[in-house]
């Protein structure tokens, strides 16, 4: 089934990808204030969320909560200093090791591993997210994907066609994972201006000032790229200079622009050293690259000091962790803590170590004491539940979840997590109505629907029964209503 299902995916791959070669909107014209086109602001973002839900699924989507709260934060953060800071803007990373970024309708920025992994500071990757916000502020992607006449929109009708197989029920994975790939190579697709590029790097830079970065990061970052594509062809090093292409002129206009800039130092955030640990241990896929990055860390151990030094024996401790080595991850921890240096990441890692020990008591009072201290941290809140899961006090994790779902709306994963213990307190009518959530949040709504009238099937509750009715009629509208939005792309 599963060979059956990416044979689907390659077939609908080829389809999108055979577009762009007579369709590349090269000549878009000159954006001054931004154009509607034919896709409105609400309709693009409609299609963001339709294509995020699928993506979240999708194999190299890192569904880690330091990951996402960092960098989606970074760019509110960048954003809050454009001329549009209600713009949504939502930040995620893709486990790859090649040199990339690309954004998507609605807001929607896709980040690679490899490209946090290499910054030298923060200052250089925001420097990335801030061009990539530049393209959603001019909303570049949404007009390149609908100015294509001569193809006959090629582009969204495959896309739609996707999502509209992901909606019926059947191949839902399959077919949503299409569309979400079909999605993430628009910058590839587009080929974009060198006009329209110019306007990225000027507005990402005025956010780049406005938010407190070094400006000179975007030079700094833009010259690593340009080397490594010289350097590292066929690598993955030139990637982002393939679809997004540096020239002379682009780089004299930056620089040119940033003799102008106001300059002030940039302190990094704690958490981009500890995220960009992270992001190298889950890209090291096979033994000689977490070879090559166990090696990275410790000459970092050696030549770093302070927090970066601290990160990478918390780099390693990860490492262990995840390669079930408890007393290397313990040893790296000590070290990683040194000075008094503590930390969200160090923190959680730490609960979540002492899990794998059988210490539940001291696993949940560490994650408690670090709630205490980072009560807006999603990891930190993760690993009180965890612990207290594991130490059969789910009608506790229950009541926490609750207020963290206020908290945090947006998150799946507290759904999934609320429904294990409903499941464990013997209540599966609740645990199957958090699990509808859960699917709901991710873009499997056929299943959510399953999952309620599942619900409904085991309540005897007329007052119970009549909330899953409405429940059930109202995802199924919205099923509906999706399928006649992305019909009027498919072609």
């Amino acid at each position: 089934m599963r060979r059956l299902a990416w044979r689907g995916v390659g077939a609908l791959l080829a389809v999108a990808l055979a577009a762009p070669a007579q369709a590349q909107p090269v000549g878009l014209p000159s954006m001054g204030a931004a154009s509607s086109a034919e896709l409105s602001p609400t309709l693009e973002r409609t299609l963001g969320d339709a294509i995020m839900e699928q993506g979240r699924r999708d194999p190299t989507y890192i569904d880690d909560p330091d990951v996402n709260q960092y960098l989606t934060e970074l760019g509110r953060k960048l954003v809050s200093g454009s001329n549009n800071p209600q713009q949504h803007i939502s930040v995620f990373a893709l486990r790859d090791p090649q040199i990339n970024a690309f954004a998507l309708p609605g807001g929607y920025i896709g980040i690679h591993s490899g490209l946090v992994v290499s910054s030298d500071d923060e200052s250089q990757l925001a420097a990335v997210v801030s061009h990539e916000i530049g393209h959603v502020l001019q909303r570049h992607v949404a007009r390149g994907m609908t100015q294509q006449a001569q193809s006959g929109h090629l582009m969204m009708a495959s896309v739609a066609a996707a999502l509209l197989a992901a909606l019926a029920g059947s191949g839902d994975l399959a077919m949503g994972v299409a569309a979400f790939g079909q999605a993430a190579a628009v910058d590839r697709q587009l080929g974009f201006s060198r006009q329209a590029e110019q306007e990225a790097d000027r507005i990402g830079l005025q956010m780049l000032s406005r938010a407190g970065f070094d400006p000179r990061g975007m030079v700094q970052m833009f010259h690593r790229l340009m080397n490594a594509s010289r350097l590292n062809e066929g690598t993955g090093g030139g990637a982002y200079v393939s679809t997004h292409p540096l020239s002379i002129q682009r780089m004299s206009d930056i620089e040119n622009r940033i003799r102008e800039t106001r300059v002030s130092a940039h302190q990094d955030s704690d958490t981009f050293w500890y995220v960009r640990a992270k992001l190298r241990v889950i890209q090291a896929r096979d033994t000689p690259v977490q070879r090559t990055a166990a090696a990275e860390f410790n000459r970092e151990t050696r030549a770093r000091q302070g927090v970066s030094q601290s990160a990478a024996w918390y780099g390693l401790a990860y490492a262990a962790w995840r390669n079930g080595d408890l007393k290397g991850a313990d040893q790296a921890l000590q070290n990683a803590r040194k000075g008094g240096i503590n930390s969200p990441e160090i923190a959680s890692l730490a609960s979540a170590l002492a899990l794998k020990q059988g210490k539940a008591g001291e696993a949940l009072s560490t994650a408690q004491a670090a709630w205490t201290r980072w009560p807006g941290n999603i990891g930190v809140a993760l690993s009180v539940v965890a612990a207290m899961q594991q130490s059969g006090q789910d009608r506790q994790a229950v009541s926490f979840l609750d207020q963290r779902i206020k908290q945090w709306p947006g998150q799946p994963r507290l759904h999934q997590l609320q429904a294990q213990s409903y499941e464990r307190l013997g209540q599966p009518v609740e645990a199957r109505r958090a699990m509808a959530e859960y699917y709901k949040q991710i873009g499997a709504l056929p299943t959510a629907v399953e999952q309620l009238q599942q619900a409904r099937s085991m309540s005897k509750d007329f007052y119970v029964q009549s909330q899953l009715d409405v429940q059930i009629r109202t995802l199924q509208e919205r099923v509906k209503s999706d399928r006649e939005l992305l019909e009027q792309f498919k072609q």
